[in-house]
């Protein structure tokens, strides 16, 4: 046990400086967000959830598989907020995250070790996959969650949902272009959860995390290891040091 929270503090270290900067300036937001509208025991699950949440994509963007268990904590907390705000297909992108990405890199031999190595991207073929894939999904999902639920915004939610569940499979895959999906995705979210806040059913947190999320996928094309091919090397050179002395 203690070898294995010595790796998950090992995953935290040698991350781009910038993804750093990125998690205390949302750290600040959030914290403004937190303490100027009443404090309530949503409010206080929206925040741990979205610092959380913000550590994994950072993980995500660093190559980094600490993102499991990151991302399988703060999917609990968005469980919730989803629940409240009757936005059934976020629920439903947050269990599928964890069935899809967080479980699978949390057990997979391939996720923990050396990541950085084994970045690939998309043929033609897997490009025509991944976009029909996405379409079906929002298609199917919207329907269902229109005529079998009381949300309120069904195809918002379900543009969202099929977005983030094709990012969460691109991801556990080690396709770098994951990142187009999850560019779309934070664009899908932040429209999701500021009509949400508009209407009353969510906090303006939830808005706030997307947007931090978009900036990171943003981020991610510029330095992160999934394009970035110095950062590679880079991120290659601290894992394979790490597990020779281990």
């Amino acid at each position: 046990m203690r070898s294995y929270f010595r790796f998950l503090a090992h995953q935290l270290k040698g991350w781009p400086q910038q993804n750093y900067y990125l998690f205390y300036f949302s750290l600040g937001c959030q914290v403004i967000t937190l303490v100027n509208n009443p404090i309530t025991w949503l409010s206080l699950i929206t925040f741990i959830g979205t610092t959380l949440g913000v550590l994994c994509i950072l993980s995500i963007n660093a190559a980094k598989s600490v993102n499991g268990l990151l991302g399988i904590l703060s999917a609990l907390c968005f469980i919730i907020v989803g629940f409240s705000a009757k936005n059934y297909l976020s629920i439903g992108e947050q269990i599928a995250y964890m069935v899809t990405l967080d479980i699978p890199v949390l057990l997979s031999k391939e996720w923990n070790h050396n990541m950085a190595s084994k970045i690939r991207a998309f043929t033609g073929k897997s490009w025509v996959i991944a976009i029909n894939g996405t379409i079906l999904v929002y298609m199917i999902s919207g329907y269902l969650i229109g005529t079998y639920t009381d949300d309120p915004r069904p195809w918002i939610d379900a543009i969202a949902f099929s977005i983030s569940l094709s990012a969460g499979i691109i991801s556990f895959l080690r396709y770098n272009n994951q990142y187009y999906w999850w560019l779309a995705s934070g664009l899908a979210q932040m429209v999701l959860w500021y009509v949400s806040y508009t209407h009353g059913s969510a906090s303006l947190a939830m808005f706030v995390n997307s947007s931090v999320y978009l900036l990171n996928d943003i981020l991610a094309f510029t330095i992160s290891p999934w394009y970035n091919k110095n950062e590679r090397k880079r991120m290659q050179s601290m894992e394979e040091e790490y597990y020779q002395r281990s």
